[in-house]
């Protein structure tokens, strides 16, 4: 995702396109913003940082630009993270209705660990609730930066895009951290019971009977 230098890469064209609007207009703000986000990629590639987050960020100010191109309003640069934002917190939020929530999902495919937490309670509880703080996390953006975008004020959604973005983000995280620590400990307090359970020795010899063997 780009770790905490892609965080303050993905304001910097937003602030970019805010400041240049004001200044000379939406059309050179598109441009400006479009021509700093492919200098960031550029500086990312030559650092030899990973770069999937470096194309990703260029995309996604292409095609807010476009958007707002399209509708005539400098306030459409914001629309598709508004509404990115409504999408992904439904995903969260029907991921733990349904039992599978995608903080543990991600996990389990990112490192190959299976899905055996969906049968430990405790595991299982803990991401639930990391995936319900991400979907507060998401719903809280859509709420907020809607609001802003009903009102037309494209200064303040900036603001909201930015300062909204790192605190809840982090604090996401935090408990996703915490979700899959404590997942990961009752995974290997389950194996070592498995494993000191009746028959888990395999090769140990029977008790002996007290009887003389017979030919």
């Amino acid at each position: 995702m780009g770790g905490v230098s892609g965080l303050a890469y993905s304001a910097v064209p937003i602030v970019v396109f805010v400041v240049a609007n004001s200044l000379v207009g939406m059309m050179p703000a598109i441009w400006i913003a479009i021509a700093v986000s492919l200098l960031i990629a550029l500086a990312r590639i030559i650092r030899k940082e990973p770069l999937q987050p470096a194309i990703s960020g260029v995309l996604g100010v292409v095609v807010c630009s476009f958007i707002a191109y399209r509708t005539g309003d400098a306030k459409g640069f914001f629309l598709l993270g508004i509404w990115t934002s409504l999408i992904y917190g439904g995903v969260f939020l029907i991921s733990t209705i349904v039992r599978w929530p995608l903080v543990g999902v991600a996990w389990s495919v990112l490192n190959g660990s299976g899905f055996s937490w969906r049968h430990q309670r405790r595991a299982l509880r803990g991401y639930d609730l990391a995936t319900l703080s991400w979907t507060v996390v998401f719903f809280a953006k859509f709420v907020v930066q809607q609001w802003l975008y009903a009102a037309d004020e494209t200064g303040w959604l900036a603001f909201a895009r930015i300062v909204m973005s790192y605190p809840l983000t982090a604090l996401a995280l935090l408990i996703t951290v915490w979700a899959i620590r404590r997942a990961n400990k009752i995974a290997e307090l389950q194996t070592v019971k498995t494993a000191s359970g009746p028959g888990a020795q395999q090769g140990e010899e029977p008790p002996a009977s007290g009887r003389p063997a017979t030919g």
